[in-house]
């Protein structure tokens, strides 16, 4: 059996459990050899060909840094990629075809953007011998997937038959290594001479003259796209680009990418907003395997078929169960209020803020409520939670401020010295099951805050914001930086904190899957970005969720296996019954 042992380097720490204890209770090394030694870096080394896979090591390292791993007999082969001695492994690769969008589906931290990397040219793979550091050649590769559609792929892309083009995960990194105007930038890498049909289909005529580094990271990612796709390739990869993105965007940015494709041109893409990868591609691939150890690309199928064992956690051709839980969607009855107890209502807010102007005419919250809030960006959203939190001042109107608030901003604040436990301690003392287990954060308890990613950062924040005492709780964008999976979790862990406590919440996100899973109610902002906004609402979900799908112009079924929502094409029988039915949403 194939064996991968993984240390993770920065949670070892030799001197915090009395030096070395990992080869101190490793059986082998008591016996004379030495299974686990001190590597160059003084941090803990395992030689895999020794590990007998007793866990020892793994239950009594104080810091969780050691993974063993037992792979299934299949993959008793070598590694794609391996980051190091005792790194993250990667085995199998997705392969994009000509004429369709593939997707690629799965959690953070199992190495679906090491694999785009990789076909994208940018990562030369080392077929496990971590100390080539350029990479094995074309040949070997070509060798290593023989008899496989990768095998043409590598030969294709050795001859140059296979041009890329390639935007990647990180969008806000790019005014770091990227100067100057919007328009020069895009008109320098427009290879194709497609500069005023791309900008228009992506919205950029207003930031055309503006400094990359200084526009919104929405207007970065559409930037970005629309630079990608200017290049003159026959292989488009797209890594997240929905990040950053409302829903109007996102909807506009998947029907766009997803045109791309044809007999000529092959698009994949990672997406972990559900909705829209559903929305965007003919076919995808699951990965799984363990965050941060190891990860595998499953086998491609069609679109709906691969979403739907993701959510049963089960991929019936291969026989792997990668998760002990199915994700369900369950249609949801109309809500009936139960009490009539008011937490807070406003009347005729009007705020003003440069040449932006945001009115919300009438609204309240009942104890119990859990309401989603769904708009575009620049329409006043982040403004409105702000102004019921208490951190600004509406010019005008009543707003009932008795009620006691706990407020979870878009960008979170921090210092980065402080430790996770210290920010979370509420949490720790009093919500040990539905809130520090739930969000994974034990973890992370001995980190300090600016040692965390995103991802990490955002499930702290929102750890700390329902630990807090109050009857209301306002969470700005809290799926930002996590994965699907991640999100359904947070979804049902903020769902159920209020039905545990009774308790009431507000939640802004673009996520429209997210929304479905959590809401009872929804409140909608219409209007003209940057110009003005209108609150709306709360509604009754059925009732929100068709008001804001007409101002898109989509309809959404649920799926007949899965229940989960889906985007109708635009003009099919489906989308046109529901439209003339008035009935765009399911509940």
């Amino acid at each position: 059996m194939s064996r991968i042992a993984v240390i993770h380097k920065e949670k070892c720490n030799p001197h915090g459990c009395g030096n070395y204890l990992c080869i101190r209770v490793c059986p082998i090394n008591r016996k004379g050899e030495e299974c686990i030694f001190i590597d160059e870096d003084k941090k803990a080394g395992i030689a895999e060909n020794l590990c007998i896979g007793c866990m020892i090591c793994v239950h009594k390292c104080p810091f969780d840094a050691i993974a063993i791993i037992n792979l299934p007999e299949e993959l008793d082969s070598p590694p794609i990629h391996q980051f190091g001695r005792n790194g993250f492994h990667l085995y199998n690769l997705p392969i994009p075809i000509f004429g369709k969008v593939v997707g690629i589906l799965g959690v953070n931290g199992i190495g679906k953007s090491t694999a785009v990397k990789i076909l994208a040219g940018v990562l030369k793979p080392n077929l496990g011998n971590y100390e080539k550091e350029e990479g094995a050649p074309y040949d070997d590769i070509i060798t290593f997937f023989k008899g496989t559609e990768a095998q043409n792929f590598f030969e294709k892309m050795k001859k140059g038959e296979i041009v890329v083009s390639y935007k990647p995960q990180q969008v806000e990194l790019i005014p770091k290594t990227t100067k100057g105007k919007v328009k020069d930038l895009l008109k320098k890498v427009d290879q194709k001479g497609e500069f005023n049909h791309v900008v228009k289909e992506l919205e950029l005529e207003n930031i055309l003259d503006n400094d990359i580094e200084r526009i919104s990271g929405g207007e970065l990612q559409r930037v970005a796209i629309a630079a990608t796709v200017l290049k003159k390739a026959n292989v488009y990869f797209f890594d997240e680009p929905s990040s950053y993105l409302d829903i109007k965007q996102r909807i506009k940015v998947s029907m766009f990418i997803r045109n791309l494709a044809n007999e000529h041109t092959a698009v994949m893409v990672v997406e972990h907003d559900l909705i829209i990868l559903d929305y965007m591609t003919d076919l995808i691939h699951i990965m799984y395997g363990k965050e941060d150890v190891y990860g595998i690309v499953g086998g491609v199928k069609a679109t709906r078929v691969g979403m739907n064992a993701f959510l049963e956690g089960y991929i019936k051709e291969e026989n792997i169960r990668f998760r002990d839980h199915v994700i369900k969607f369950h249609e949801k009855p109309p809500i009936v209020q139960k009490g009539v107890e008011v937490l807070t209502s406003w009347e005729d807010i009007s705020k003003t803020v440069g040449s932006f102007h945001l009115e919300a005419k009438e609204g309240k919250i009942f104890r119990g409520d859990t309401i989603g809030v769904l708009g575009e960006n620049g329409i006043g959203k982040t403004s409105f939670v702000k102004i019921l939190a208490g951190v600004e001042k509406a010019d005008k109107g009543t707003i009932d401020t008795h009620v006691k608030v706990s407020y979870k901003p878009q960008y979170i604040e921090y210092d980065p010295e402080e430790l996770v436990s210290v920010a979370v301690h509420h949490a720790v003392q009093k919500y040990e099951i539905p809130l520090i287990r739930p969000l994974n954060i034990k973890p992370l308890l001995l980190k300090k805050l600016g040692e965390l990613s995103g991802g990490e950062l955002q499930r702290v924040a929102i750890c700390r914001c329902l630990s807090q005492d109050a009857d209301l709780y306002l969470l700005d964008e809290p799926s930002a930086y996590l994965d699907v999976e991640q999100r359904l979790k947070i979804s049902s862990v903020i769902a159920e904190f209020m039905e545990l406590k009774g308790k009431s919440a507000l939640v802004v996100d673009h996520d429209l899957l997210f929304l479905d899973y959590l809401s009872k109610k929804l409140t909608v902002f219409t209007g003209i970005p940057a110009k003005e906004g209108h609150c709306t609402g709360p509604f009754e979900l059925e009732e929100g969720m068709s008001s804001f799908l007409r101002h898109l112009d989509i309809s959404l079924r649920r799926d007949i296996e899965s229940r989960r929502p889906r985007i109708n094409k635009q003009g099919s029988v489906k989308d046109r019954e529901q439209k003339s039915s008035g009935k765009l949403y399911y509940q």
